[in-house]
């Protein structure tokens, strides 16, 4: 008689690490939050790559997405830096520590409103850092306002629309330096994962905008950004406690073709995939695309622009690669001799 062969234990990767090894707290979003599914590629993709979780520092300022570095490799490093500034927490951690590997994640609000000084200097600088923006068009954690991305057209649950076009972060990252620049639906796991790995094995700023349905404020039809449940649960706005208990709209489709994504409240969302020989090395080309789709009403998805050989902020300014808190007195303080030259240099 054989033995039967022992039950398979849970996959690992490379480091001998499962995939419980990589996740973190239990979320506290609304339920299907397109936030939640960003968080599980996040996950998945260090899995995969097999990164040790402690390597990892995660970076986010204040809102709904801030709140996402909490749900995944909780045996991370991690800070949760004030509304807009994370970035400059990001820059100083990177320069003290080149061997860590830096992740932010940040929302529309958190990057294009409040944080937009900030987002456009660590573009131009080119820090080793991935940046993904769970981008909804509204403030989820403030009663769901308009935030810089939201679409023309686009209304409150008051009725209100807005007249103000949209800031388009993709093409305002590629247009000031970030090396590796793509946009993605949180919906579109396939594409969403192959993004996120090539984007942790690029050495410079990596810009992912994902966009990412918030269930609960960004109602309206015609909305480019997310589903509403007005039409499926008669239920009023002010109940501000009600969750609605959507699942997360999925999607998969062909390299260079479009397809419409039914949300929740019956508007449309457009989505087109750049084409598989798609050149992503021009940066005028990669602009112009974005303004092709846009006029369209299309929102492109896919990798915009790289430049593998770029030097990155830390290799610019010579950052040495130990950490700099290790490093001993001698090699951060100068020499007797050197103070004395400058002193004498101005006598």
């Amino acid at each position: 008689m054989e033995t039967p062969a022992p039950p398979a234990g849970p996959r690992t990767n490379r480091l001998g690490l499962a995939v419980l090894d990589y996740r973190g707290g239990k979320t506290t979003l609304c339920a299907g939050c397109g936030h939640n599914a960003i968080s599980e590629r996040i996950l998945e993709a260090f899995f995969e790559l097999g990164v040790p979780p402690e390597r990892v520092a995660k970076f986010s300022g204040i809102g709904c997405s801030s709140k996402s570095p909490a749900y995944f490799m909780s045996r991370s490093h991690a800070f949760n830096a004030l509304h807009g500034r994370m970035p400059s927490v990001a820059t100083g951690t990177v320069l003290a520590n080149r061997t860590l590997l830096a992740l932010g994640v940040s929302g529309d609000g958190d990057t294009a409103s409040i944080g937009i000084g900030q987002f456009v200097h660590l573009m131009r600088r080119n820090l080793p850092i991935v940046y993904v923006i769970e981008d909804n068009g509204v403030y989820g954690l403030t009663k769901g306002q308009f935030s810089a991305t939201a679409d023309v057209g686009s209304t409150l649950k008051t009725g209100v629309a807005n007249e103000l076009p949209p800031i388009d972060t993709c093409a305002l990252a590629v247009q000031l330096g970030a090396t590796f620049v793509g946009r993605s639906f949180s919906g579109d796991k396939k594409q969403l994962s192959a993004m996120l790995q090539a984007a942790v094995a690029h050495r410079g700023t990596a810009m992912l905008d994902v966009v990412s349905p918030c269930v609960t404020f960004n109602d309206h039809d015609g909305s480019t950004k997310s589903y509403a449940y007005m039409k499926e649960h008669d239920a009023p706005l002010q109940e501000l406690s009600f969750i609605p208990s959507f699942e997360e709209v999925q999607v998969e489709y062909d390299p260079g073709s479009t397809t419409e994504v039914t949300l929740h409240d019956g508007s449309r969302l457009r989505l087109r995939k750049l084409e598989a020989g798609y050149d992503p090395s021009d940066r005028a080309r990669a602009v112009t695309r974005l303004m092709e789709a846009s006029r369209k009403g299309e929102v492109l998805t896919g990798v915009l622009f790289v430049d593998p050989r770029a030097p990155s902020f830390v290799e610019a300014l010579g950052v040495v690669d130990a950490p700099l808190a290790t490093l001993p007195e001698a090699r951060v303080r100068p020499p007797r001799a050197a103070l004395d030259e400058i002193v004498a240099a101005l006598r």
